[in-house]
């Protein structure tokens, strides 16, 4: 095996060069860098990337994108078994004691939306009645 080319869905061994706090830099065979986003550096929530990778580690890491400036999207978390925590619950995943799944991110956002609609319905209720309604309406 001679220079191991950088394709997407490859696994490559490369060096952590630089962290920041959005992810960590890693130096891949044949001189090229690429980036492992905060998102893809483990199965679990990063806060900090440092609790997890330190400049010098030797990562295998596999490849998820490769853009038309050479920027390549690394991922560590894409390699690892799926931790315990996440396995997909069972038939409906109603087992007694379980808590509920979480709300979709469209039922987030629809209650958001409720919620604050009816926040600007009241804040405008209020200050309308302090100003005696807008001046405009006042009948003169």
């Amino acid at each position: 095996m001679t220079s191991m080319s950088i394709e997407v869905g490859s696994v490559v061994e490369g060096v952590v060069t630089g962290i920041t706090n959005f992810g960590a830099f890693v130096e891949l065979p044949g001189g090229k860098v690429g980036l492992i986003h905060i998102s893809e550096v483990a199965d679990v929530y990063v806060r900090d990337v440092k609790d997890f990778l330190k400049e010098r580690d030797k990562v295998k890491v596999k490849v998820l994108s490769v853009d038309e400036r050479g920027k390549i999207g690394l991922s560590i978390k894409q390699l690892q078994p799926p931790s315990p925590a996440r396995k997909p619950p069972a038939s409906d995943g109603r087992r007694p004691g379980r808590f509920m799944p979480p709300a979709s991110f469209e039922d987030k956002l629809s209650k958001f939306l409720k919620d604050s609609d009816e926040r600007l319905t009241d804040l405008k209720r209020n200050t309308e009645s302090k100003r005696g309604g807008r001046g405009a309406r006042r009948a003169e």
